[in-house]
């Protein structure tokens, strides 16, 4: 496979890089830039953009099934979400809400695109439901259930133990990493059949966010990972291992190594287990955690080549506010399914 070694973002002010996806079909690479979408060839140039999105765009991944590129978009009012509405100087709804973005890339042909010629979105009501519940833990009233903070990651992968078949799209939750609780250390992932979300898809309106969409996933699953910060940024399925990678912002709770690469496993069926650090005993499908790295690339972008290659993004930093950019891996990442190293990477590299 011959590929560049790098795919430069250029600079595009005060956000940064949230997600990349590889498109094979169409010999180019997506960047979601939090309030744009931007399209590169392979050659580094940008080609496509849409621009103008108010709410947080994040982790990108290509539909196998229908060719389209999808994406996590949330309008919240957190600290991230005040974050972006003072940075683009506009107001969402008062509502809060979670969707998956659905880009139909044929129509993705010239910058500065408007989101309304090219995205349509499903509602995310289960992951809505979780951040706007309050639940006891450890004696005490805390927001958000299971520490969600929204969603982030997405990915297209079979389902735990089936080996190739319909793949079904995975939605990772953002965690708050609120060190004093013991219910945010799982990582949570919603598992949707996406073949009939067509009588979902709808435009969205900042201003008046809609609530189309599936009312319950195919199936909700934990990862015990210990503490982020963050959760889950972004997701990427490797066939070659039977692994989904999650790469997160690593969390502090001193009692675990607070890797920031995880390799779920999904070549086994999840197992029904009591879930850790919860008040009431909560039972759930519960994926292994094969290996942990600690690894600082590819929470701001990672996606898969097959054969266990790789890229993966990470920031030029320094940098002023108005000059964030990115580079879609400075080098073609080879993961060895080896056990993790007690320091250091914990992969290999190949240009």
């Amino acid at each position: 496979m011959s590929l560049p070694s790098q795919i430069y973002s250029g600079e595009h002010g005060k956000f940064h890089v949230q997600g990349i996806a590889y498109d094979a079909a169409r010999q180019c690479m997506y960047m979601s830039f939090t309030t744009a979408l931007l399209k590169f060839d392979m050659q580094g140039r940008l080609v496509a953009s849409v621009e103008g999105l108010t709410g947080h765009l994040g982790c990108l991944a290509m539909n196998p099934d229908d060719g389209r590129l999808y994406g996590s978009i949330e309008y919240k009012h957190d600290a991230i979400g005040k974050g972006i509405s003072k940075g683009t100087g506009t107001t969402n709804s008062e509502e809060d809400g979670f969707y998956i973005a659905i880009f139909d890339l044929d129509r993705l042909t010239r910058q500065h695109m408007d989101a309304s010629d090219v995205m349509t979105t499903v509602y995310i009501k289960e992951a809505l439901a979780d951040y706007s519940a309050s639940v006891s833990n450890n004696g005490r009233q805390v927001e958000h259930r299971f520490g969600c903070s929204g969603i982030d990651g997405v990915t297209f992968a079979p389902a735990p133990g089936k080996q190739g078949g319909k793949y079904l799209l995975y939605v990772a939750y953002g965690v708050y990493g609120d060190t004093e609780r013991t219910d945010n250390d799982y990582q949570v992932l919603l598992a949707y059949d996406v073949s009939r979300w067509q009588q979902y898809e709808q435009p969205l309106s900042p201003t008046n966010l809609h609530k189309s969409g599936p009312a319950k996933p195919k199936a909700k699953y934990f990862a015990h990972t210990g503490n982020t910060t963050y959760g889950i940024q972004n997701l990427a399925y490797d066939p070659w291992t039977g692994y989904i990678l999650a790469a997160v912002y690593p969390g502090k709770k001193p009692q675990y190594p607070n890797y920031g690469l995880f390799a779920i496993d999904i070549s086994h069926k999840a197992r029904r287990q009591k879930l850790q650090g919860m008040d009431d005993g909560q039972r759930g499908l519960v994926l292994p955690v094969a290996h942990g790295w600690h690894f600082s690339w590819g929470s701001t972008g990672i996606c898969s080549l097959g054969n266990s290659l790789y890229y993966a993004e990470h920031h030029r930093t320094p940098l002023p506010l108005d000059r964030r950019c990115g580079t879609a891996s400075a080098r073609n990442l080879i993961l060895t399914p080896s056990p993790p190293l007690e320091e250091g990477l914990g992969v290999n590299y190949s240009i």
